[in-house]
């Protein structure tokens, strides 16, 4: 289940990228290239269409992100304790560290 959420917000993104690129941020971009004021979609439709669908696509980008929080799969408690008791268990317990200094050797003068 979480690799269709994980699926699903790369395809979001993509689409979410490529509606934001088409944007110039001078109010431009692509409702420029329709240009002329009497046009059925013209400037005016265009830019709150790819408006509209930038906060769209990232409401449902949020949504997706919420639901495959959800979607992961955790185990249920007993088995993260079983786990967590064994891996205690089996760890090697290392020596602690020489905490000394080695000695300091003092150079000849001649």
């Amino acid at each position: 289940m979480y690799a269709l959420f994980a699926v699903l917000v790369i395809i979001v993104c993509l689409l979410l990228m490529l509606v934001i690129l088409v944007q110039n941020p001078k109010g431009g971009g692509l409702s420029s290239a329709f240009g002329g004021g009497n046009q059925m979609f013209g400037v005016k439709q265009t830019t709150d269409f790819l408006d509209k669908s930038t906060w769209t696509l990232a409401a449902v980008l949020v949504g997706l992100i919420l639901l495959s929080n959800i979607a992961i799969d955790r185990g249920s408690e007993e088995m993260q304790d079983t786990n967590l008791r064994e891996q205690m268990e089996t760890a090697p317990i290392a020596p602690p560290a020489s905490t000394q200094m080695p000695p300091v050797q003092q150079e000849e003068t001649e």
